[in-house]
């Protein structure tokens, strides 16, 4: 990740049974007079608790190659952990709370603190590391304070904003603003994250937010701050929260599946320039250009064709990258979505059934192995021979190659994986587990048995 970017955080919501129903009007504005945040604070500062992670640190790297007992003998050093801090947000009365995937991810243990300064030990009931959010869940009785969410659709340009959570680690702390843009495309988050659509605003935010709430002046949750552009760390004027509409849509899906539903359309859509319009002789600069259409996938299938202009799902207008996967990561494999696309200057309806990643219109479940799939090929242990002949503990060996991602990168049979994104692999459920929700280019390592190289693969999935 660049070095003058980073991290923030801020809580979300949940679509649980006590939450409340989202109302239209989102902003109280009294004609010459401030805006009063005070009710807005009152209703959701007990809302947003505090988050103390332990981490662990491994006092070596040295763990893919035998060493001789001299190094073994360091190698034994006992591994030493440290403390992180961040924010979460309260989404029902039995105790469920959300949070960015980072503020958690790694923790051997989790300490909730709430405003009125109870603590609990928190589980983790499931994370989305491309959402960069997480699932936990606190055994607290009932006297708890769940927040009231909004529906971040109707969120306005210029409309007044809350940003509550813990900067600094100072716990119940406030700060206001406006929201200044919204289905902004950054890449902010770097790692496996691959949010695209943020709500910008110039609410105050700083490490330690993260997982804390962004609400509007009613005290409804609209976004989870998640990130900040800065030269220095700290905050320089913007900040970007996640909407709420895709937090309730992951939490939901994390409680209910284990994991998180990501949906393909089947098709690469081009954002349409001015330049562009023009060649196309497009009367208006709108929608989005179906540059590539993958045979036999979802958009294939419905009838969509390469040169279409995507003009609106469901009734709402889509005219950049954002606006589309903001959509998208709303919905589940086999929802069927109303698509207008204009073909030949004429605007046609079509109606097209929306698939998972592996390319089926099936839920996927925690437990589901999708690794091997979403490769294109088969994965196993290496031999002892393998373990013997170069001398390292583990590896996982390709074989069967289809067509497929590994083949695409120029993977062949018989390659050792020893890491994917860095971290190593000894048997199918590591790999399952780095690639739980990953999506984008992995870092793949490794070696061929025939000469014994190391070759890096960059990988899309």
């Amino acid at each position: 990740m660049n070095r003058h970017l980073f991290l923030i955080l801020v809580g979300c919501i949940s679509m649980f049974s006590c939450a409340q129903t989202p109302t239209e009007q989102s902003t109280v504005v009294v004609s010459g007079k401030p805006v009063d945040f005070t009710i807005a604070a009152a209703k959701t500062i007990n809302s947003v608790v505090h988050i103390r992670t332990e981490m662990l640190q491994k006092s070596t790297v040295w763990d893919l190659f035998y060493l001789d007992p001299f190094f073994d003998f360091f190698q034994k050093q006992p591994s030493m952990t440290y403390q992180s801090y961040g924010s979460g947000v309260i989404l029902s009365k039995d105790g469920y709370i959300v949070t960015n995937n980072h503020v958690v991810e790694g923790a051997v243990k989790i300490i909730v603190t709430l405003n009125d300064k109870r603590e609990y030990e928190a589980v983790t009931i499931g994370t989305d590391a491309k959402n960069d959010l997480a699932l936990l869940k606190i055994d607290a009785d009932d006297d708890i304070f769940p927040i009231q969410y909004g529906n971040s659709d109707n969120v306005k340009i210029g409309e007044w904003v809350l940003a509550v959570g813990n900067p600094y680690n100072l716990t119940s702390t406030v700060t206001a603003g406006i929201v200044s843009a919204k289905a902004r495309n950054l890449n902010l988050l770097g790692n496996n994250t691959s949010i695209s659509t943020f709500i910008q605003t110039d609410a105050a935010v700083n490490s330690g937010n993260s997982g804390g709430a962004l609400v509007n002046v009613n005290g409804e949750l609209i976004g989870i701050n998640a990130a900040i552009a800065s030269n220095t760390g700290s905050y320089a004027g913007y900040s970007f929260a996640i909407p709420v509409n895709i937090v309730k849509k992951v939490v939901s899906d994390l409680e209910k599946y284990g994991r998180v539903q990501h949906v393909d359309m089947g098709a690469v859509f081009e954002e349409i320039r001015g330049e562009k319009a023009k060649e196309l002789h497009l009367s208006n600069v709108k929608g989005l250009l179906a540059s590539k259409v993958a045979s036999k996938k979802a958009a294939d299938l419905a009838g969509i064709k390469n040169g279409d202009i995507l003009l609106s799902i469901n009734g709402k207008e889509v005219n950049s990258s954002s606006e589309l996967k903001e959509i998208l990561e709303q919905h589940l494999p086999g929802d069927i979505i109303n698509c207008k696309i204009l073909r030949n200057n004429k605007n046609e309806n079509i109606k097209l059934t929306l698939q998972n990643m592996l390319g089926t219109t099936s839920v996927i479940k925690k437990d589901d192995k999708i690794a091997a799939a979403k490769l294109g090929a088969k994965l196993a242990p290496i031999s002892e021979q393998i373990k013997s002949r170069f001398r390292i503990r583990y590896g996982l060996q390709v074989t069967d190659i289809e067509a497929g991602a590994l083949k695409t990168a120029g993977v062949k049979d018989s390659f050792v994986i020893t890491s994917v994104n860095g971290m190593s692999v000894a048997s199918e459920d590591d790999i399952e587990n780095i690639l739980f929700n990953v999506e984008g280019n992995i870092l793949i390592e490794g070696f061929y048995p025939s000469n014994g190289y190391i070759y890096k693969y960059k990988v899309l999935i």
